[in-house]
This record gives C-alpha cells, sequence and structure tokens, in this order.
C-alpha cells in the first residue's frame, strides 16, 4: 500500500494549492479567510459524497496525495 503524503487542492481557475495536511484549516489560513462551505457531488450510484469547499467564491477540490510507485 502507497504511503499517504497529505492533501491538495485545485480551484475552478486550475490554480493548485499543495502540501496540505489538514485541507479545510490550511486552505482558509492561505485564503485569508473564516468560512468555508462544503462542497458536494452526486455519484452514478445516486450518492451525495463530499468534495471540497467553497472559499471566497473559489471551488475547491480537494485531492490526496500518495507517494509514487513505479
Amino acid at each position: 500500500m502507497s504511503k499517504k503524503l497529505g492533501y491538495m487542492a485545485k480551484d475552478q481557475y486550475g490554480q493548485t494549492y499543495h502540501n496540505l495536511k489538514h485541507p479545510r484549516k490550511d486552505l482558509l489560513e492561505r485564503l485569508y479567510c473564516k468560512h468555508a462551505a462544503k462542497m458536494y457531488c452526486d455519484t452514478k450510484s445516486g450518492e451525495v459524497k463530499h468534495i471540497g469547499y467553497i472559499i471566497a467564491g473559489l471551488w475547491l477540490r480537494v485531492y490526496e496525495v500518495h507517494e509514487w510507485q513505479a
């Protein structure tokens, strides 16, 4: 199993935010904001999944980062 290194986020404009240990907290600090709304997506099976945050008008999708294995 690959080792989890942390998280990264990407906004709707393509800007990336790397080295996030606690995504919500770290993004709020970097964007100088105090409020984050959760962003959800519907899956094909009809479930609703939390995929990121909306902060200061940015739609930030959060990804889990793992080490590369060749």
